[in-house]
């Protein structure tokens, strides 16, 4: 019997080893589904994409050098029309896996039609959970996110989904874009990410044009870890960049305060 098709893209701006590291643990990973990788480099000006193009990922890989960085999304939408795969994962450079993630969903969505997009458990390196299904970006979810409030901290619980069972399969309205996997046919059609976005809350926009498509699920059968380096915690230039993110988010989707 033929394996399914799948398809991997994770997008590199300077990060070499960090890059390999996760490149490498997709291809040793994934070996119950027909896996195509593609590495994009977003014009990392450190030379990041020359080494990538020399790298020994221990498998096959479709390096592709940008010649211009306009983007996350527009990285990972580089290698939108050239996909044939029936399902394809966006995968972070900060992700690793020692499981098969990527099969496992691909699985999981095959026995459930109705869902478009997955995301599983997210671990730390050391082990700890993630909590990474969410409700619909709000502002004071956003505030509860950045600013260490005690008054705050039931809506962070009520963003993440805290008072529901995560043991169990979620639908949800805010997929990561650290880690998901989508119906290629799906991606193809949508257009996949807004391109207007350049970095910060494409995911969010991404899993609402999923939803005019079927459902999104948080499904915790299977779990990726993620280092999860949250820059919008640590630079202000990154911060701001995701405030006028999430802003331009509310312009398209509708404002929320809650």
């Amino acid at each position: 019997m033929d394996k399914i098709k799948t398809s991997a893209c994770i997008v590199a701006y300077g990060g070499y080893e960090e890059v390999v590291k996760a490149a490498s643990s997709v291809l040793s990973y994934t070996k119950d589904t027909e896996l195509s990788l593609y590495v994009v480099d977003n014009a990392s000006p450190d030379g990041t994409g020359a080494r990538l193009e020399a790298a020994d990922f221990g498998g096959p890989v479709d390096v592709i050098c940008r010649k211009t960085n306009d983007g996350f999304g527009t990285g990972h939408n580089t290698v939108l029309k050239q996909l044939t795969s029936k399902y394809h994962a966006v995968v972070n450079p900060d992700i690793t896996l020692d499981t098969d993630a990527i099969s496992a969903l691909c699985f999981w969505m095959e026995e459930h039609p109705d869902v478009v997009m997955t995301t599983p458990r997210l671990r730390f390196p050391d082990g700890r959970d993630q909590y990474t299904a969410k409700r619909t970006p709000s502002l004071l979810a956003l505030m509860a996110r950045q600013l260490p409030l005690p008054f705050l901290k039931s809506v962070e619980r009520h963003y993440l989904m805290l008072d529901e069972d995560l043991t169990r399969p979620q639908l949800i309205d805010f997929c990561t874009g650290s880690f998901f996997v989508i119906r290629t046919e799906v991606f193809q059609k949508m257009g996949g990410f807004d391109e207007s976005y350049f970095m910060y809350v494409e995911d969010a926009d991404i899993t609402r044009k999923a939803q005019q498509y079927g459902k999104v699920m948080y499904v915790p059968i299977t779990y990726v870890y993620h280092a999860w380096h949250r820059d919008a915690n640590k630079k202000w230039k990154n911060f701001w960049m995701q405030i006028r993110s999430m802003f331009h988010y509310w312009r398209k989707w509708g404002f929320r305060l809650f």
